[in-house]
């Protein structure tokens, strides 16, 4: 039984998502489908690319994780099929996958489409399906699709550094509207070097110290620690830190004069003293 798990832009509003998980039921009943999310912000390839990779590594070897963002962003000559690290991903070729990756992957097999095909997203689901299936049932990957095709590449986003700062971009708020930053524990501590620090956003905000836990600040208090999959985040103890603070998510397409004077706003500044 082949262990699935889907992540979109898709949302919930419509029957979409229902319907992707038919037609992966419909190529075999047995296929075992675990929702990530598709509430994922469209067009935002950080965010979609930290939610993507923080969940497939706490999944088992050899699960099957279909990433349905961005689909369509360019007319679809392939889809991909990635094999890394004992992970089976399949995706579009937008550039998403060495994002969510931070590398280029081990190996990369190329799914062709048939030129007559209306190419919508559930076509695509019953490509991915279809070689979800031919992978269980013992089908080399080498005879799936064309291996080691030339792939788009975007990097991983990175937080700027310098000798006594780093600055990072925040890159999802979750449901408490806390503040996710594209900053490491290992990061922060090879930067650090010992050192003590300050945390500073919107201007006037300052943190100089990390926390274990919300409870280790009084209600209604702001704190940074460094959350379950290793990444900083400034939150309010039992309040909503973006909301509060006026933060906001990073996006890479937001510079343009209108949007230059917020993007102060998209990033936590850390200084080493």
């Amino acid at each position: 039984m082949a262990l699935i798990t889907l992540t979109s832009d898709i949302g919930q509003q419509d029957f979409l998502v229902s319907a992707v998980k038919g037609q992966l039921l419909q190529i075999n009943p047995s296929f075992n489908i675990i929702d990530v999310t598709h509430q994922l912000s469209p067009f935002n390839y950080p965010q979609s690319a930290y939610v993507s990779r923080n969940a497939i590594k706490n999944f088992p070897d050899f699960t099957f994780h279909i990433v349905m963002v961005n689909l369509f962003e360019r007319k679809p000559q392939q889809l991909l099929l990635a094999f890394h690290k004992n992970q089976y991903i399949l995706c579009a070729d937008n550039g998403l996958l060495t994002m969510i990756l931070e590398e280029k992957p081990e190996m990369v097999i190329g799914l062709k489409l048939d030129s007559n095909a209306i190419k919508n997203t559930l076509y695509c689901a019953q490509i991915f399906g279809k070689t979800i299936k031919d992978i269980s049932e013992g089908k080399s990957l080498l005879t799936i699709g064309e291996p080691d095709v030339p792939i788009i590449e975007k990097n991983h986003l990175r937080a700027l550094l310098g000798d006594n700062w780093m600055e990072g971009q925040i890159i999802f708020i979750d449901n408490f509207e806390n503040v996710i930053v594209n900053i490491t524990r290992d990061d922060f501590e090879q930067q650090r070097r010992g050192r003590s620090f300050r945390i500073v956003f919107k201007r006037d905000e300052v943190i100089d110290k990390i926390s274990e836990s919300y409870a280790d600040v009084s209600e209604g208090e702001k704190l940074a620690l460094f959350n379950s999959a290793g990444y900083l985040e400034i939150a309010i103890n039992k309040g909503n830190a973006a909301g509060l603070f006026g933060l906001q998510g990073y996006l890479e397409q937001t510079q343009n004069a209108y949007l230059q004077n917020r993007l102060f706003y998209q990033t936590v500044k850390v200084f080493f003293e």
